[in-house]
């Protein structure tokens, strides 16, 4: 066990049965994984020879100034906990009532550093959302088709010389995407590949001078845990 592992078990206790962990200085995102995960294990229940059940609903109760800090990464971190909620559950086999849903809340009654979270089994409906990180900087997609390029009429502006004013189309019908050069000068490339106009799959890379585009598709719960505190 290295040094930080071992500090950072003794720092973990359970409250009121959710895992609540206290350091020195502010949270940080990897601390709320690796709480994730112990409330996943901890919570996960056979229910049938060939079924483990896990939490699919969560609930990160933090201080004040961290909950400011972390709601202000905005969607992307809870794009990053939610992604790592599958990946976990995919790998120890664990299934799902519904759709995967994080919610951070303010709480007065702790201090800084401390992080509590209450979880449950959830039937939920998905609503598959697309997103497009473009050289780092997350994009969620509201429009069927969005335009990306160097012109500032484009729906995602890029600072890159290499491309064209309107470079590329990304379209999405509810179901599935699909890129579209526009006739730019010096072309895209779909995950190394010329484009011309093709469907993308999660995880594909389109290239286009110095930019490098992701395409992903991400749930969100529609429907949310009636009540107040769980």
């Amino acid at each position: 066990m290295g040094f930080l592992e071992s500090i950072e078990k003794g720092l973990e206790r359970a409250v009121n049965g959710a895992f609540a962990r206290t350091f020195r200085s502010g949270l940080q995102p990897v601390e709320l994984t690796s709480a994730l995960r112990r409330e996943m294990d901890t919570k996960a229940a056979v229910v049938a020879r060939d079924r483990i059940l896990a939490p699919n609903s969560f609930r990160l109760h933090l201080a004040p100034a961290d909950y400011k800090r972390m709601s202000g990464m905005g969607d992307t971190l809870t794009d990053e906990l939610t992604s790592f909620v599958t990946k976990h559950a995919n790998a120890q086999r664990y299934q799902f009532a519904g759709a995967v849903s994080i919610e951070l809340a303010s709480d007065d009654q702790l201090t800084t550093g401390v992080l509590e979270i209450e979880s449950g089994n959830v039937k939920q409906d998905v609503a598959w959302t697309p997103i497009v990180d473009v050289n780092g900087v997350r994009h969620q997609l509201h429009h069927a088709r969005t335009v990306i390029g160097r012109g500032s009429e484009a729906d995602i502006t890029v600072d890159d010389t290499g491309i064209s004013r309107r470079h590329l189309e990304i379209a999405w019908d509810g179901r599935r995407g699909e890129a579209r050069d526009l006739g730019s000068t010096n072309g895209s490339k779909l995950n190394g590949q010329p484009l011309s106009r093709s469907v993308l799959e999660p995880g594909d890379v389109i290239t286009a001078g110095r930019t490098r585009i992701v395409f992903n598709v991400v749930p969100r719960a529609e429907a949310h845990r009636a009540g107040g505190r769980w």
